[in-house]
């Protein structure tokens, strides 16, 4: 018997009243459901705005470090990079407001270790373009996905030359307009840090520069198990290449974020509609065999492949088929699906 799945991630379920603020944010959010996304970028720039401007006064040590980072990542770092992976797919605001988007850009973006314009060509521009495949700049396929000296090398790859790259890779394809969003972006991002540095080198390389480099890291390592389990016959099916994580708390806290077959199918499917769109296309996820696990986010899953974890792997791996397999079978089908493609 078919294994029966509840769904606990969160959907948008409209309210009977809109508080005052949601009342007034309505009128340049495009949909209701977007409110959450727009009230973390209202909370972000009354809360971090005046903290650097605060921090710039100060003579930075440990306490402020360990202060600023706790609030930053407690609150705002994670959903910040997805609530603008959601903005880059999705309009936010209305037409007429759409500026405010590349303002959240500038002006947000930056505390969350995301210069201006880069994550937008990178992802939009490129990633979903290549979909994990070879010419795909961030693609797994060449690495050896339980090797934690192939992500070392994924990473240093992707931090020290993804900028030539990415910029070489427009100039191919002749997207000139992204090529000068990235460039303006990278230039205006290192012309603050500068000017900034002057003023207070430690407050800048607090706030702005140490979270890019968390934020790369970061970024590379939950792009690294999203596409860890690749089929070496099929790499172009996007239900053979991604994973799901289902019931887990990154989700909640990140716009369902965990589910990113569904996303490679529909990039601009509505964060919301994820959870009804993978029981609506079970039978799909079944017949491609796809990876689905239950409990543990991409950080976990990295975690665990860089450990070679496989045996606990396998006990969160969420077994759709009618015929349940043993942990062994398992364990056979995540190794298979982590070795090099291509390279």
């Amino acid at each position: 018997m078919a294994r029966e799945i509840v769904l606990t991630d969160p959907v948008y379920m409209p309210k009977d009243r809109l508080s005052p603020l949601e009342d007034f944010l309505m009128r340049y959010v495009k949909e209701d459901r977007d409110l959450p996304i727009a009230k973390l970028l209202l909370a972000m720039a009354a809360v971090l705005w005046p903290t650097a401007a605060f921090l710039f006064t100060q003579d930075i040590g440990i306490l402020h470090v360990v202060a600023y980072y706790a609030l930053l990542f407690g609150l705002f770092f994670d959903r910040f990079i997805l609530a603008l992976h959601n903005y880059s797919h999705r309009q936010l605001f209305k037409p007429q407001y759409r500026w405010l988007s590349r303002v959240a850009t500038w002006t947000i973006g930056p505390f969350a270790g995301e210069t201006p314009e880069t994550y937008f060509v990178h992802h939009i521009g490129m990633h979903h373009a290549e979909g994990n495949l070879l010419a795909d700049l961030s693609s797994t396929m060449p690495y050896r996905r339980d090797s934690l000296r192939g992500f070392l090398h994924y990473w240093a790859s992707f931090f020290f030359l993804v900028h030539p790259a990415l910029i070489a890779y427009m100039a191919r394809r002749k997207r000139w307009s992204l090529v000068k969003r990235m460039v303006a972006g990278e230039l205006g991002w290192l012309t603050a840090v500068v000017v900034l540095g002057l003023i207070n080198l430690k407050a800048t390389l607090l706030i702005f520069v140490g979270p890019v480099i968390i934020s790369r890291f970061l970024m590379m390592a939950g792009n690294w198990a999203q596409h860890a389990f690749v089929d070496p016959d099929e790499p172009d099916n996007d239900r053979k290449s991604s994973i799901v994580c289902i019931n887990c708390r990154y989700n909640r806290r990140c716009f369902n974020d965990g589910y990113h077959i569904g996303h490679h199918e529909k990039p601009n499917l509505h964060w919301s509609e994820m959870p009804a769109d993978f029981l609506a296309k079970r039978e799909t996820y079944v017949r491609d065999d796809a990876v689905v696990f239950e409990g543990i986010d991409y950080f976990q899953v990295w975690g665990l492949l860089m450990l070679k974890r496989y045996d606990v792997l396998a006990r969160n791996f969420v077994d759709l088929r009618e015929e349940p397999r043993s942990q062994r079978e398992i364990v056979a089908l995540l190794r298979h699906r982590t070795q090099p493609i291509g390279a």
